[in-house]
């Protein structure tokens, strides 16, 4: 780990135009005017000072513009997993049009609450703003602002019971983990859609604050397993991200293998 930058930042892939990082839970992927950081960006342009100018930035609500080297999309604070980072303009521009026309593949996996009985399904609830909580997004009736089309597929892997603690007393509850692929890409959209469906990930404070630590999770049970999208060649890139700890402590834990 550097000292100077206070997380481990493993590279998965990387060409001339591309690289793909394993952003490590709790890392912001770029400033949004509140924290002070430290963000992936900083890491981005400490290694790769070519990146400074790519990009597009965008303002906040109060006017502060905030830069965004190399960054298309971008993965929440206590989201890991595989990010893309574009090395020069052409690159950005080019994987900015596949995420227009909703041609880059994302997976990701995740340990939602309850049993979902079917084996794979489809959440289309178009998201908008929460009307109660200005940090929050919302897929249920009442939502405000510009209302949003969003989808995601998901797949179960598993499903079955475990401990938790509630009221200082242990209870059995139903847990499923989850390959959820987003085709649009909404602010939190996954998070969004299973909250909807009354199924919010395991450890998520903003979107289901009632529910009690599980599972060993110390944040979100979020993770992007896998990008796929087109190099400027028209070769397909197809990356992985390894399990953190926290999830491969989950599978031990509940006997589940890890494929």
């Amino acid at each position: 780990m550097s000292k100077e930058f206070p997380y481990e930042i493993p590279i998965l892939y990387e060409d001339n135009d591309y690289i793909v990082v394993n952003k490590p839970a709790g890392l912001m992927v770029h400033a949004d005017g509140r924290n002070e950081g430290p963000f992936l960006t900083d890491w981005v342009v400490a290694r790769y000072p070519e990146t400074a100018d790519v990009g597009e930035p965008i303002r906040t609500p109060e006017g502060e513009t905030i830069v965004r080297p190399g960054i298309v999309h971008r993965l929440d604070r206590e989201t890991s997993g595989a990010i893309v980072v574009a090395k020069n303009a052409a690159a950005h521009a080019a994987l900015k049009q596949q995420f227009k026309d909703r041609d880059v593949a994302k997976k990701y996996v995740a340990f939602v609450w309850g049993e979902l009985k079917e084996e794979f399904g489809t959440i289309t609830r178009p998201i908008g703003r929460s009307s109660g909580d200005f940090r929050r997004w919302s897929a249920q009736p009442g939502a405000r602002g510009e209302i949003r089309e969003a989808e995601t597929y998901w797949t179960r892997l598993w499903t079955g019971k475990a401990e938790v603690m509630k009221e200082g007393q242990p209870v059995l509850e139903k847990f499923t983990l989850v390959e959820a692929e987003p085709k649009t890409g909404r602010t939190h959209q996954i998070r969004v859609h299973f909250q909807a469906t009354h199924h919010p990930v395991v450890g998520d404070q903003l979107y289901a604050p009632g529910r009690p630590p599980a599972l060993g999770f110390a944040r979100t049970a979020l993770h992007s397993g896998a990008i796929e999208f087109t190099d400027l060649h028209g070769k397909t890139i197809k990356v992985k991200a390894p399990l953190p700890a926290d999830f491969i402590a989950a599978f031990g834990a509940l006997g589940i293998k890890i494929s």
